[in-house]
């Protein structure tokens, strides 16, 4: 089990980039960190996600 944006998820062996795809996610304009950490975007097809992993996606926002 993973938690996305705290809603549990079931853990598939997958990467950040895996993730937002079965999420069907866009990737432009958000950023994630796992674990409290950004994962650069370039890192989303490598970086693994381990069975208890926190995972934040938080899309930017124009404004001031």
């Amino acid at each position: 089990m993973i938690r996305v944006n705290g809603e549990g998820h079931e853990a598939l062996n997958e990467t950040v980039a895996d993730l937002l795809e079965r999420l069907g996610i866009d990737p432009r304009g958000i950023a994630v960190a796992v674990d409290g950490e950004v994962v650069r975007r370039g890192d989303w097809p490598t970086t693994l996600l381990h069975d208890g992993a926190s995972v934040e996606i938080v899309t930017a926002a124009a404004g001031g």
